[in-house]
């Protein structure tokens, strides 16, 4: 046929998709309709050697009602109360610890006030499963659950609670999962053949079975092994893709915890953590997703919070969209991808796509009032006269259809829906500053190292005679970074016989298996590097004060905004410095805990903005490295609960290309001012090497350098730096479990070696140079 492609031209990756009555009437034949479906996605998952175990695939639809009413008839010889739930779990093969796990679950059920009416052992055929999936089979149950005179979002934030605890007082247990515990949906799943999966779970099989929503999903298991619990759907989505952002949303998700307050959850301390780290990144965005939905949260809002699309760079967009989505920005970074995702919660059948919209999503309206939303056309055997409209989803946009009402709400309605919840234009105009630079503050602000002491601070930090011509010359004069041949020939730092800077020690990571790297000139339009200033906030509550913060267009700073920054008079961001220059005589690893006690000590009596600054060199001090001290302070406050109090501004000699920014942002930095660069890029305009003026190789510098940052974002594939902030985004080699275990807790490092002994050993081998005149760089 002409135009058809081969199999080489597809690539395989998760399928998913959903299918609702927009009037909410619930039909056996939508339920077979979406397994019919689901199977012809069959393609889109991987298969066990043993030819029947799948990477997982499953449903999650809106719990069918009477079909569990008449089950609890025939089960328990009850009638089942007006607002009650069922859950679906995997427990474990053995009699006893099943037992234990349900005593445990019962316990917690009564602990919030609820009651179980009874369990029931779900009908399951394993004959039709492979030997793979038999192996980790775990015993699959259903228990019901009521409360006294609850409604179904009160049972629902029981119900969560309940779970949580459990799963936290069962840990150890291997099988031990809670597929769904809710009052709206249900979840079957498992690591299942598609066509197999009413075959398995034959309460699907049964006529009697209704639905009016059903999500589904197929699994290409890529960055973990096949699981029972990965198989997706998870309680409330379904992914399509992979959250490359998930190290840098995991990292916040604890950051933020301490912050997060809600009417409906007094004591969320009992919930944390609130993001499991032994799912998958699906598994943790379900997470979130749950958490906000439960505090009270707008289900929209929380999902554009999550996955907002691409605002900063969109000419165009509506002044109270762009001011929602800026709004929400300083208090959740996105979770992106590429990524699609499909989800319900019982009422709602929704599918969003991220900013790079790299996940296809095609849905169908046809006369029977039933949306179709899949990742490719022709998954069920729909007439073209049936066909009432028809569409797709393009980046950043998101669909919804909501079953009680039968509304079909497309991306502008919803966005209109969410813009006009607060004055959040009127909040930013009254609380929000946006930093530009200055030229006439420009040369007035520089901070001009004399003739004197320029050369030691060049040899002090490391500068070389190859790096000021190749590199930092190439960058003020270009605005791009030198072109090079492949390859690094250089000694891996651990083992080189010179003193290496830090930053190369860390090898950056890059995105893998079926996520691409982004290219950031032809997708700059997704891409962003703009940073905010200010104390974080509660983003459960919303008012003026959350919209107050000081906006960078960059990370990098010039002169004028390292200036504005240090003397910004606002009550709600006072500033304190601290110094990174140190007496010699003093160990390198106390002197990083003096300044984290420092640091925590500042932000405890209110102060907001830290500026580490390693200006100021005497003979007998050494600078510290900027990267472990601000990756030391991250930590320590993270664990002290203040990490969201504090915005760490560095004044650095220690950053002078892309690679070296990218690390201080990676573990934790907010902004860089990188001096000691500008000055090199002053000395060779003095002596001639860089034919142009000061301050337009200084512009050219920053062009260069962020740059240099979309780069290391994008092979990532990651937009945004507050996605990549915090993230350690980074495998060091070379680095002793001291040094990991104080600065980068998380980051891996296979191979130990430099201790913080032999760090200041290398510092003090550069002072010893940099203090005699006769010694060049």
């Amino acid at each position: 046929m002409p135009g058809l492609s081969s199999i080489d031209d597809f690539k395989d990756n998760c399928g998913f998709g959903l299918i609702a009555s927009t009037e909410g009437e619930a039909s056996h034949e939508l339920l077979q309709t979406a397994i019919t479906s689901l199977t012809c996605m069959t393609h889109r998952g991987g298969i066990g050697a043993d030819g029947k175990t799948g990477d997982g695939c499953g449903l999650l639809i809106a719990k069918p009602d009477q079909f569990f009413r008449e089950q609890a008839q025939q089960t328990f010889g009850v009638d089942l109360p007006a607002v009650y739930a069922v859950g679906m779990l995997f427990l474990n093969p053995d009699p006893q610890q099943a037992q234990h796990a349900r005593d445990v679950l019962e316990q917690q059920l009564v602990a919030q006030n609820l009651y179980s009416i009874g369990w029931r052992e779900v009908p399951v055929n394993p004959q039709i499963l492979g030997d793979i999936a038999i192996a980790s089979m775990p015993k699959i149950e259903q228990v019901f659950v009521a409360g006294v005179d609850l409604d179904e979002s009160d049972l629902n934030l029981a119900l969560y609670f309940a779970r949580r605890q459990t799963e936290k007082l069962l840990l150890e247990q291997e099988h031990f999962y809670v597929v769904s515990l809710a009052a709206g949906v249900v979840g079957y799943k498992g690591l299942i053949m598609p066509q197999d999966l009413s075959g398995f779970y034959t309460d699907l099989a049964d006529p009697s079975l209704h639905t009016s929503i059903c999500v589904f999903h197929q699994r290409f298991s890529t960055n973990t092994l096949p699981q029972w619990r990965l198989a997706q759907p998870f309680r409330f989505l379904a992914h399509n893709g992979e959250i490359n952002t998930i190290s840098g949303n995991i990292n916040w998700s604890r950051a933020r915890t301490p912050l997060f307050r809600s009417a409906r959850i007094p004591n969320i301390e009992a919930l944390t953590p609130i993001v499991d780290t032994r799912g998958s990144d699906s598994a943790c965005m379900d997470n979130m997703l749950e958490l906000l939905v439960h505090g009270g949260m707008d289900f929209f809002r929380a999902l554009r919070m999550m996955v907002p699309p691409a605002w900063q760079n969109v000419e165009h967009l509506d002044a109270d969209h762009r001011a929602f989505y800026e709004y929400n920005s300083m208090h959740m970074e996105p979770w992106d991808g590429p990524a699609g995702v499909v989800l319900t919660e019982g009422r709602y059948a929704v599918c969003l796509l991220d900013r790079n919209g790299l996940r296809p999503a095609r849905w169908i309206l046809t006369k029977n009032k039933w949306i179709t939303l899949a990742s490719e056309v022709g998954t069920w055997p729909y007439q073209n006269q049936d066909v009432l409209a028809k569409g797709r989803l393009g980046p950043g946009e998101i669909f919804a259809v909501d079953t009680h009402t039968g509304e079909v709400l497309e991306t502008k309605a919803i966005d209109a829906r969410l813009k006009q919840q607060q004055p959040y234009k009127q909040w930013l105009k009254q609380r929000g500053q946006r930093l530009m630079s200055s030229l006439i503050d420009e040369k007035s602000s520089m901070f001009q190292i004399n003739a004197e002491f320029f050369p030691i601070y060049q040899k002090m930090f490391g500068v070389t005679f190859e790096e000021r011509d190749q590199v930092i010359r190439v960058l003020a004069e270009h605005g791009a970074e030198a072109v090079g041949s492949m390859g690094d020939d250089t000694p891996m730092a651990v083992l080189s016989e010179k003193p290496r800077l830090l930053t190369d020690y860390f090898r950056q990571k890059f995105a893998q298996v079926t996520n691409p790297p982004i290219d950031p000139l032809r997708e700059a339009l997704v891409m962003s590097l703009e940073t905010c200033v200010g104390p974080e906030r509660n983003l459960f509550e919303q008012d003026v004060s959350h919209a107050d913060r000081v906006i960078l267009n960059t990370p990098v700073l010039s002169h004028s905004k390292m200036r504005s920054i240090s003397a910004v008079e606002r009550e709600t961001m006072p500033v304190t410095n601290l110094s990174l220059i140190r007496d010699e005589h003093v160990g390198l690893r106390q002197a990083i805990t003096d300044l984290c006690e420092q640091a925590e000590a500042a932000i405890r009596q209110g102060q907001v903005i830290l500026v580490l600054s390693d200006k100021g060199l005497k003979p007998g001090t050494l600078p510290i490295n900027a990267v472990l001290v601000v990756g030391a302070i991250h930590h320590r406050l993270v664990q002290q609960g203040l990490r969201c109090n504090a915005n760490i501004i560095v004044e650095t000699g220690f950053a002078r290309d892309a690679h070296q920014f990218a690390v201080l942002i990676g573990v934790g930095a907010t902004a860089i001012y990188p001096y000691l660069a500008y000055n090199v890029i002053e000395d060779l305009v003095r002596t001639g090497e860089l034919a142009t003026d000061a301050i337009g190789a200084h512009r050219l510098y920053r062009k260069a350098i962020t740059k240099g940052l979309l780069k290391v974002l994008s092979k990532m594939g990651i937009s945004t730096v507050a996605s990549y902030r915090g993230a350690q985004l980074f495998e060091a080699i070379g680095l002793s479990d001291e040094i990991m275990q104080l600065c980068f807790e998380g980051m891996p490092s296979r191979i130990a070696g430099a201790s913080f002994e032999h760090l200041q050993a290398d510092q003090r081998r550069l002072a010893a140079n940099a203090w005699r005149a006769r010694k060049t760089i």
